[in-house]
């Protein structure tokens, strides 16, 4: 079953239902957009270690994929660290996404390296609220929708949230990037 709650910057309260009150566990990157007066839904689902692609989230969750954004970790030949944000019904094209960060090529980091790097793990990793603000780029189509999902920073949480919103936490940039 999955369990939703909302937040308005106007207050921030958690909503009551019939049955009681919902609580979701603060994640950093929910407290992040809080922190920023940002309007959110966080939603739980439940999940397996086969099932933390953003594909199989959109489904769990019950929603296009095109709006379930996934959170992409490379780096440049700078070794520079550079994040991407995209729809999870597609690939990071690395050449729209060097070009997009004035780099000549870019390559995925290593699972192993994920962590380290960026607090997360594979399948709950944010663009909010990582170990440094490293430079983020959003794809484009991100502004077709009025709201995008994004992970909340752990395995089996999304947070809905306005993409221009996400692009101001983030300090991210739109780009073209599949």
């Amino acid at each position: 079953m999955n369990s939703a709650i909302c937040l308005s910057p106007y207050p921030l309260r958690q909503r009551s239902e019939p049955w009681g009150e919902l609580k979701i566990m603060k994640t950093n990157a929910i407290r992040i957009l809080e922190s920023h007066n940002v309007e959110l839904c966080a939603i739980e689902y439940s999940f397996n270690e086969e099932e933390i692609d953003a594909i199989s989230v959109a489904k769990k969750i019950d929603v296009e994929p095109e709006i379930v954004f996934k959170t992409l970790v490379a780096r440049n030949e700078r070794n520079e660290i550079l994040v991407f944000v995209i729809p999870g019904n597609f690939e990071l094209n690395l050449k729209k996404a060097a070009s997009a960060s004035g780099s000549k090529n870019i390559e995925m980091i290593k699972v192993k390296e994920l962590q380290p790097l960026t607090g997360y793990i594979r399948g709950g990793c944010s663009p909010i609220g990582m170990k440094k603000l490293f430079p983020t780029f959003i794809d484009e189509t991100a502004q077709l929708h009025n709201k995008i999902y994004c992970s909340a920073g752990v395995r089996g949480m999304q947070i809905k949230v306005a993409p221009n919103d996400l692009r101001m936490v983030v300090n991210a940039q739109y780009a073209d990037l599949i």
